[in-house]
């Protein structure tokens, strides 16, 4: 939650005396106008009532500068997103909370929030006087079919006094960020395989250790049972140690992203290039649901998460994957040699690549990088070039050793992905079947 408070003592928040003065409005002003005439006529004609008429004329909208001057920067604001992060076509909630912490009631107020044209018109709310000490909460809703991060705020405050003499706005500092994740199709339970020994089970296998010499000892932690403690290691090393008994061997999956600009024709929210994006956080959703470690490779060697990202968690990992989809971008690279080298440390695994128009020189850099995957799938993005060129490239794909079918827009990934657990499976370098 975004806070703006006003600093005690800041002066220079309200800003000096006579810019209030501007504030005044068209009645305001006529009031003043009026008052100055009055007490010159008073003057002039002897006339001490009319003076008096002149002066309250001219105390008033004074008054009331100087009541919304002191009560301006008195006014504190809250901005609470409800989520933070959403995916593409999905609301969020937008809680906004005005509080008065000045001694003096507010006047009127006008709210209006900064918003990109996106996410759709401003907001804009009308909140009665506020009491000293009081609050007021307003919510309005927002969503975007774009991914993106968008920016919320700063929030606009106006304030009027009841006679409607003075209007002064104010601009608050923070602001919000939201953020819009592809979309995400649900995909079939099915199996294509990139555990750590190519057996294409994606769940965690346990491997159990037959003999001592096996045995990998670890320090003891507080709770291990005291028959598992390894003494010949516990008298080696000086600390007591227990016997690992069970080696978790962990599914691996590579999802490579094309983003070369050249590689695509077209833009908006239903290019090709979208459907790979989204393509791209479906599979690494669908996968990590079901115990995979996955990891995200652009053409531009992105690698995501990296070497130095130093995290093991699984949510924390898809976190990271899936807001770098929601900002990735047309690289202007020709090639995928980055591709290659992002993913180079650690398992490949299953290798499922979402990619442009490819010629023969990306071809044998994909041929390459399938040396290194147990399975590998490419979705080649399809209706954007002649259909004899995309079925020569789909088959250069195949001899490549790549699964290659054709992601066209309005297919749904779930066949596709369908029908690349069945060409695995008949080839020998998967097993299909839901779970």
């Amino acid at each position: 939650m975004s806070r703006d408070r006003p600093p005690a003592g800041a002066e220079d928040d309200r800003g000096p005396l006579r810019a209030a003065f501007a504030g005044l409005t068209t009645r305001g002003r006529s009031f003043l106008a009026a008052g100055g005439a009055a007490a010159a006529c008073a003057y002039l004609l002897g006339q001490p009532d009319l003076l008096r008429v002149g002066m309250l004329l001219a105390a008033l909208p004074v008054l009331c500068v100087l009541v919304l001057h002191g009560t301006r920067s008195g006014v504190a604001a809250a901005r609470r997103l409800s989520p933070a992060r959403v995916g593409a076509g999905s609301e969020a909630r937008v809680h906004l909370r005005v509080e008065n912490v000045a001694r003096l009631p507010s006047g009127l107020l006008l709210l209006q929030d900064r918003v990109p044209y996106v996410l759709g018109p401003r907001p804009r709310f009308v909140l009665d006087r506020i009491e000293p000490g009081g609050r007021r909460e307003v919510t309005y809703r927002i969503r975007s079919d774009l991914r993106g991060r968008y920016p919320l705020g700063p929030l606009q405050l106006r304030l009027a006094d009841p006679f409607g003499m003075v209007e002064l706005s104010r601009s608050f500092h923070a602001y919000d960020v939201m953020t819009v994740l592809p979309r995400i199709e649900s995909l079939p339970p099915v199996r294509l395989g990139g555990d750590a020994g190519g057996h294409g089970d994606g769940r965690q296998r346990v491997i159990a250790v037959a003999g001592d010499d096996d045995i990998i000892p670890r320090d003891y932690r507080h709770g291990d049972d005291l028959r598992r403690v390894h003494w010949r290691s516990t008298a080696h090393r000086g600390a007591l140690m227990v016997r690992r008994e069970e080696q978790p061997l962990q599914a691996r999956c590579t999802v490579l992203l094309d983003t070369r600009r050249r590689a695509y024709a077209g833009g908006g929210p239903e290019s090709a290039f979208e459907r790979a994006v989204s393509g791209a956080a479906s599979v690494v959703s669908h996968l990590v649901a079901r115990g995979y470690g996955a990891r995200l490779v652009t053409d531009a060697g992105l690698a995501m998460p990296g070497p130095d990202t130093g995290t093991a968690d699984t949510a924390e990992v898809t976190g990271l994957i899936m807001d770098a989809l929601a900002v990735v971008d047309h690289s202007a690279n020709d090639g995928l040699d980055g591709a290659l080298a992002g993913a180079r440390g650690g398992d490949t695994g299953l290798l499922v690549a979402f990619l442009g128009a490819v010629d023969d020189e990306q071809i044998a850099v994909l041929g390459r990088l399938r040396q290194r995957a147990n399975g590998a799938v490419a979705l080649l993005a399809a209706g954007q070039w002649d259909p004899a060129y995309e079925a020569d490239r789909l088959r250069a794909l195949g001899q490549a050793g790549w699964t290659a079918l054709a992601h066209h827009q309005g297919v749904p990934l779930g066949r596709l992905w369908q029908e690349a657990a069945l060409e695995l499976a008949a080839a020998g370098r998967g097993v299909t079947g839901p779970r």
